[in-house]
């Protein structure tokens, strides 16, 4: 066997550059005992927590792959949910910043959470147009709710009835009754999808927002139903519903299917609309905590937040308008106007001011200080995150922007990334900016602003960096002062390509006018100073037919080579400008290139998704690579060495060995088209921009890594993406209908149900040996010593049932349903026996109970159909209801003692309350007559 040549693999290192993904909304976290202060916002994979009053990122809660695609905060302020791409729910805890439940049922990306009042139940809605409510503490799924027909775009929790409402692009409202886990009344009053919705007036409003500039608004009438079992069928359909809530069908707006017409619990009617100034679809629709304002916004820049009137203001504006009535009657000599008198939509919801906010809004979200004022925080497109207060007290309220986050990235697209020469400092460049980043800090030293830069370099000793622009002009800038220093208009058309020459004496252009042009560094009196500057002297042009799309130097700086819009690349001689070789072969053109360090070899990437190996002597093409799924971006050799690195618009970027032809490794990260990429002077870092708006940083690591094992983790990874694809194992005794299972058959399921397997398999074994081993016993009529099995042995001598129950502990809470789903029957009979024994000692009741009844449930007929397993059935009935008699009882006992000592410490609050009351009221009042001591002796 040949010997196997050892790569270094690189590592992630960082993630910076960004402020926020617009993809999923922006949230107000209570942290440090503050709200209103720290807000958390999605960023690629992960999800950052800022300091709006400093500006700084206080916490990174890291995710593993996937974007993150929705957030929703804890009631209580201490844990936040994220929902990703690939259908996974991850809630983390704020004080340590730990992912604590995962939760895997959806099968594409989570677009709606939200949590119950107490914070016990989340409930998710997904693009698989499904919904699935899960137990937070229990860390399980409770059951999916099937009936959408579209991606989900809102779900809502009422807090005093165990009702559910959701909301989806099918242009359906759908309630449903999570007691018996129906859908009981369907709107469908909408005509386009809708976007969003909130529930108002203590929940006896709901607000929808569509694709048009209506906010509907619809009144709930919640039916109390009161089942007499002597009252016939036909009296208590009358007699369900209170006079008020009788449906007039001539009147009513809206049209409701109602798929269980005895079971009527809300009523349903529109009321009216709110007009928005946006002529555009609703974006993002919501309240306040206290349901008190309301905002939303459209595809554009402007905010509108409304306030909802509370039943007192409701009736004092009554009484208000009733007088005016009345006065106005006695003028007139008319009769009082007792029933006329009535609050339009437009006066109980009414617009407090509009937000306009730098640029398009993504999502918002809205908290009440204890200050009386309202303040918002919204998720800008282009990478900001804008705080504004609104003062409610004044007479005309407006917002005032309080805060931005904007350092941290740029506004747009990074087009061009470069190494400085010592390895620190990091270039980057947009459409609007050019920022120079530390290294080794990830901070912003520069901000410098351009017009759209698209290539870019360090000059030699790295004191100023020249940008290439989409206009043609060449900007030098000097980083120590951060300013423009010169801007030449090189080209008639965009600047491409820019490359550095090997003699460090000057630098080649190539743009969209058909031209190459050579400059070189030069020193000119200022004439503001009396040092002189750098400046740059045109000295060369090279004329071509096509536009030129990227040139490189050869290290030897004898050869050009220049690739053209035709598809092919055109090498010369530098000195003389002769043509020397004509390299084409691709089919589509050639947007990136780069020379090897010792000249021998050119690696071009074109749009058709190929990378061609040429050698530089006689313009053979050596092997082309299928690279990537997409057009090739960005192409560059490591120093020293025949690797290369791609970057593609598939959001991957891989490394290849030029000599070996092979695909050494892929770095992914990038969730968008990667449109850059730079690697430094030493190879031991490369930097990439991407679509997503994101910088990244790899890092090369002393880890070998070996072709083979990365051939072989490779088709493991695709096998576990290909188990999850797989079809949905079928429940026996399931109604396929509006419910299921919330769990999904993952890798992890599969591999749960595999370890429950082996540790039967082993329980099996030992009891034979045991049984064998006894009978030995029995003929020699002495005791000989028992091998003990080393895994038990690793346990601390344990048994072969408690090795079991070990295993089984260890199965996650929310894998537990779908690892027992994949179980074969055959090892159910033995894990019924083993639950006996469990049962019976009384260990880990809750956990045993749920498992038992999952169980019966999935294999009622074949378990029924077994006589050997009536008698284990028996005593398990026995010996459940008796134990789960007694955790029951000790929860019932434990629970009034906990209630006593709340009395008891509420008792003793009360009387330090008052005293700490009665304190402050003396402290205020002396500080009072000390004021106005003071002012009495200035006067």
């Amino acid at each position: 066997m040949g010997l196997t040549r050892q790569y270094l693999r690189y590592e992630p290192a960082a993630l910076f550059g960004l402020v926020a993904s617009a993809r999923a909304g922006v949230a107000f976290v209570a942290l440090r005992g503050e709200r209103g202060r720290y807000v958390a916002v999605p960023a690629c994979e992960h999800v950052f927590v800022w300091d709006t009053r400093k500006g700084e990122k206080v916490l990174i809660l890291k995710g593993l792959k996937q974007e993150v695609s929705c957030l929703c905060p804890s009631p209580d302020g201490l844990h936040l949910a994220v929902g990703y791409e690939d259908g996974a729910i991850r809630v983390f805890n704020l004080l340590s910043g730990e992912s604590t439940v995962t939760f895997n049922g959806h099968r594409a990306a989570v677009t709606a959470l939200q949590y119950d009042h107490l914070g016990g139940r989340l409930v998710s809605g997904s693009k698989d147009t499904e919904v699935i409510v899960w137990d937070v503490i229990n860390e399980s799924g409770l059951y999916r709710l099937k009936g959408h027909k579209d991606v989900i775009t809102q779900v809502l929790f009422l807090k005093e009835k165990n009702l559910l409402v959701t909301c989806a692009k099918d242009t359906l409202v759908k309630w449903w009754d999570l007691d018996t886990q129906h859908c009981f009344k369907t709107l469908v009053g909408h005509r386009a999808e809708v976007w969003g919705m909130a529930l108002l007036s203590k929940e006896k409003r709901l607000i929808t927002g569509s694709a048009d500039s209506e906010l509907r608004v619809w009144d709930l009438m919640y039916i109390q139903e009161v089942k007499d079992p002597d009252e016939p069928e036909s009296k208590k359909s009358k007699g369900s519903s209170s006079p008020g809530a009788e449906e007039n069908t001539e009147e009513d707006e809206t049209l409701e299917l109602d798929e269980h017409p005895e079971e009527r619990i809300v009523k349903c009617s529109k009321v009216g609309s709110i007009m928005r100034e946006g002529r555009d679809r609703v974006v993002t629709l919501g309240t306040d905590r206290t349901s008190k304002f309301l905002a939303c916004h459209g595809t554009d820049a402007v905010l509108e937040v409304f306030t909802v009137l509370s039943e007192e203001e409701i009736q004092k504006k009554l009484e208000k308008k009733m007088k005016k009535a009345r006065k106005k009657a006695k003028q007139n000599s008319e009769e009082e106007p007792e029933r006329s008198v009535e609050l339009s939509l437009q006066e109980e919801i009414q617009r407090v001011t509009n937000v306009k906010a730098s640029s398009k809004i993504k999502s918002f979200d809205l908290i009440l200080s204890p200050k009386g004022e309202l303040k918002m925080v919204l998720l800008l497109q282009n990478n900001i995150i804008e705080l504004y207060n609104v003062d409610l007290s004044a007479q005309v309220p407006q917002a005032v922007r309080v805060s931005r986050i904007t350092i941290g990235g740029h506004r747009s697209d990074v087009r061009t990334l470069a190494f400085s020469s010592d390895n620190i400092a990091i270039l980057s460049a947009a459409a609007e900016s050019v920022k120079i980043w530390n290294r080794s800090t990830l901070q912003c030293i520069r901000t410098m602003e351009c017009e759209y830069a698209l290539c870019s370099l360090f000059v030699p000793g790295d004191r100023q960096v020249i940008i290439g622009t989409k206009t043609g002009k060449l900007q030098l800038y000097d980083l120590a002062s951060g300013s423009l220093m010169e801007t030449l208009d090189a080209h008639d058309g965009a600047v491409w390509s820019i490359a550095l020459s090997p003699d460090q004496h000057g630098f080649v252009t190539g743009g969209a006018d058909k031209c190459v042009k050579f400059w070189e560094f030069e020193l000119v009196k200022d004439e503001s100073s009396v040092q002189k500057r750098l400046s740059m002297k045109h000295v060369r042009i090279l004329q071509l037919d096509e536009d030129v799309l990227c040139v490189r130097y050869s290290p030897n700086q004898k050869l050009l080579a220049v690739s053209l819009l035709d598809c092919t690349v055109k090498v010369f001689y530098v000195d003389t400008l002769k043509f020397f070789l004509s390299l084409y072969g691709h089919k589509l053109p050639v947007l990136c290139m780069d020379i090897c360090y010792d000249g021998t070899l050119i690696a071009t990437g074109s749009a058709d998704r190929n990378v061609k190996i040429w050698g530089l002597d006689f313009g053979d093409c050596h092997r082309s690579l299928f690279a990537h799924d997409d057009s090739v971006m960005y192409l560059q050799f490591v120093p020293k060495s025949h690797l290369f690195f791609t970057a593609g618009k598939d959001s991957k970027i891989k490394q290849w060995d030029a000599d070996k032809f092979e695909h050494v490794q892929t770095l992914e990260g990038h969730h968008q088209e990667v449109w850059c990429l730079a690697l430094s002077p030493n190879g031991d870092y490369v930097v990439s921009a991407s679509h997503d708006k994101s910088l990244r940083l790899w890092e090369r690591t002393r880890e070998p890594l070996i072709l083979e094992e990365e051939r072989e983790m490779q088709r493991e990874a695709e096998y576990e993406e290909s188990v999850a694809k797989e079809e949905q194992p079928v429940v026996a005794g399931e109604r396929q209908g509006e419910t299921g299972l919330a769990g999904k058959k993952t890798i992890e399921t599969i591999k749960a149900a595999e370890r429950i397997m082996e540790a039967i398999e082993l329980y099996r074994e030992e009891m034979a040996k045991l049984k064998e081993h006894n009978a030995i016993c029995k003929a020699a009529g002495k005791e000989v010593p028992f091998p003990v099995n080393p895994i038990l042995r690793a346990y601390g001598n344990i048994t072969p049932s408690a090795y079991v129950l070990e295993v089984f502990k260890k199965v996650k809470s929310s894998e537990l349903e779908e690892s027992l789903l994949v179980l074969p029957f055959s090892y159910v009979p033995d894990l019924l026996r083993l639950f006996n024994e469990y049962i019976q000692l009384g260990s880990d009741i809750e956990l045993l109970c749920r498992a038992l009844l999952f169980l019966l449930k999935i294999h009622f007929g074949q378990i029924t159909s077994n006589q050997m397993l009536v008698t284990v059935i028996e005593n398990l009935k026995k010996t459940t209801i008796s134990r789960v008699t007694e955790a029951r009882d000790v929860l019932g006992f434990n629970m009034a003692g906990l209630q006593f000592l709340k009395r008891e410490i509420e008792a003793k609050d009360e009387v330090t309350f008052f005293a700490d009351a009665t304190e402050r009221f003396e402290e205020k009042k002396r500080k009072r007559k000390k004021k106005e001591k003071m002012v009495l002796a200035v006067l």
